[in-house]
């Protein structure tokens, strides 16, 4: 059985006329600039309805909860949102594991790491830092999602510091400096993918109290 047989439909296409720099969505956009700036608005409001949830401080995170944050994001934009990705990722050399293991990656992330960092009650910030970091490496790991993955997970540390009666973090991704913060913040994740979480720690200890 072949298990790298390419995707098809519209998670593996991309919207016409847009020069393969838009997947295929319901919206027909074609402007990359266009996309990326409803997607970030989407993201802002759904943002907001979570904070608003009178559960959100015991939530008890899951891969269903965290595959319902996808789609409440990005579910009036693409047909896949909240779904597993089906296709191959890979990115200047790496490539993530492969989509027919992203399921069951999700429920051994869900019963090993989850259910030890959420709800995220950890004392002090470095604790809450070694959370964060942890949750967020395996799941920018597993790359469960065929867009958004960066973004989802920086939210779920949002949540995670918001669980933990902190601020959510600054990661200063914007303005001066950025670029040798955002160089920091990717060597810190390609680190927590070899089980090395102390310097995306590091990274969520200055980011929570910036």
């Amino acid at each position: 059985m072949n298990r790298y047989v390419n995707a098809t439909g519209p998670e593996a296409e991309y919207e016409p006329g847009s020069q393969k720099k838009v997947l295929k969505n319901l919206l027909g956009i074609t402007s990359k600039v266009e996309m990326d700036l409803i997607e970030l608005e989407a993201l802002i409001r759904v943002q907001e309805t979570y904070y608003r949830k009178p559960s959100l401080e015991s939530q008890r995170i899951t891969a269903d909860f965290i595959r319902g944050m996808h789609r409440d994001w990005l579910g009036g934009i693409y047909s896949w949102s909240g779904n597993c990705r089906t296709v191959e990722l890979a990115k200047e050399g790496f490539a993530w594991p492969p989509a027919y293991l992203v399921t069951d990656n999700m429920a051994k992330f869900e019963a090993d790491v989850l259910a030890a960092h959420t709800p995220c009650k950890a004392d002090g910030v470095e604790a809450v830092s070694q959370s964060l970091a942890v949750v967020h490496a395996e799941l920018l790991l597993i790359h469960p999602f065929r867009e958004g993955n960066g973004r989802l997970a920086r939210w779920l540390a949002d949540l995670m510091a918001f669980q933990a009666g902190y601020a959510p973090p600054e990661y200063r991704f914007t303005g001066r400096g950025s670029r040798r913060v955002r160089e920091q913040y990717l060597v810190a994740v390609i680190q927590g993918y070899q089980q090395n979480y102390e310097p995306l720690a590091r990274f969520f200890e200055e980011a929570l109290l910036s």
